[in-house]
């Protein structure tokens, strides 16, 4: 059973956030905390604080069970607030700012764990499908 874990509103923009998150993309947990450890960008701290959440959720809703095949099976991050500022710009112009921000959700699952399959109902038409008629082509010939 798979938990979730999201940060709202972290400011740093998605591109950044987005690096970190493909590096940990369907790994072991364990092996994705030790790449965010020691990883310099500054958005590696609050990532892993989400990680560490989501087991954490795993764990709540899975007592008893074994954490060390769970794997980070999700993980997107999405745009959120920009702020826009203005700094000053030659000739008394104004040129904006926008200080951007995030949203991150991670999905950790086990690794031998598959979802539930949908089984979707067959729509029965009574209609009869009528080919469409072929229109007749003229051939035409350019004569000189």
């Amino acid at each position: 059973m798979e938990a979730i874990a999201k940060l709202n509103n972290y400011p740093t923009s998605p591109r950044k956030m987005r690096l970190l998150a493909d590096l940990i993309r369907g790994m072991k947990v364990e092996k994705a905390l030790a790449i965010l450890d020691h990883n310099p960008k500054h958005p590696a701290v609050p990532l892993r604080k989400l990680v560490v959440s989501a087991i954490s959720n795993w764990k709540q809703k899975n007592e008893g069970a074994d954490e060390a095949a769970l794997i980070v099976k999700t993980i997107f991050v999405d745009g959120a607030r920009v702020i826009k500022r203005m700094r000053p710009a030659p000739q008394g112009r104004g040129y904006r700012v926008r200080k951007r921000s995030n949203h991150v959700t991670v999905i950790v699952d086990t690794v031998g764990t598959k979802a539930p399959k949908v089984v979707a109902k067959e729509v029965v038409e009574t209609a009869e499908v009528v080919a469409p008629k072929k229109a007749a082509t003229k051939k035409t010939t350019k004569k000189d």
